[in-house]
């Protein structure tokens, strides 16, 4: 692996975590600002809690490992997989994260000032259904995903496909509690949506 090569990947993948993340704490000032409130930064049951520490680990890994991947030893979680970085890997991956990012920017739009973090149960905020919601529940955290495989196809270690799953059994369940509390907040209507649309991806049939 040619050294600039490598420098390409570990750049692209440091400065797409630094931007997104960088990003969600400017969409929580301004919607903060716009509430006059928190928009449910702060965790409140013990299961949004140990979401929200496996969500710290996905960050913190998103953004050390490009100073690790491919230093370790043969057997170490960060080793890069040869076969899977290449300059095809390297393209397809920026495309990916760059997708994903423009594609959450989007739908931080269509919320306006809806978007949440965590769940309030004595809040009743209007259904979103525009734009990529006529489709997806949760687009947000499907293109959280997407920037993921991105990330494992420019540094493809152990490391990164771990986070990639782990972060899906994230989403997940915090989709499927999402789902529960909207449920109770809007009644048929949000059954209505849940028949014609998919959690993370559109419905086939």
């Amino acid at each position: 692996m040619v050294i600039d090569e490598l420098v390409w990947h570990r750049g692209v993948v440091f400065a797409s975590g630094i931007v997104y993340w960088a990003g969600v704490f400017i969409q929580a000032r301004r919607v903060r600002r716009h509430i006059g409130r928190s928009p449910n930064l702060q965790p409140r049951s013990a299961k949004e809690k140990l979401l929200w520490a496996g969500w710290l680990l996905v960050i913190l890994v998103w953004i050390v490992q490009p100073f690790l991947a491919g230093s370790g030893r043969v057997f170490s979680l960060w080793r890069l997989i040869p076969s899977i970085l290449t300059p095809l890997g390297l393209g397809f991956g920026i495309l990916l994260v760059l997708a994903g990012y423009v594609a959450t920017l989007w739908c931080y739009a269509i919320m306006g000032d809806t978007w949440r973090i965590g769940i309030d149960q004595n809040e009743k905020n209007p259904l979103v259904t525009r734009g990529p919601y006529r489709l997806v529940r949760h687009p947000i955290y499907l293109f959280q995903i997407v920037m993921l495989a991105g990330v494992a196809l420019l540094l493809p270690t152990c490391l990164s496909l771990i986070v990639l799953i782990f972060h899906v059994v994230c989403v997940l369940i915090k989709a499927a509690d999402e789902e529960s509390y909207l449920i109770t907040v809007h009644g048929k209507t949000y059954r209505d949506y849940l028949s014609r649309t998919g959690r993370l991806l559109p419905r086939v049939i």
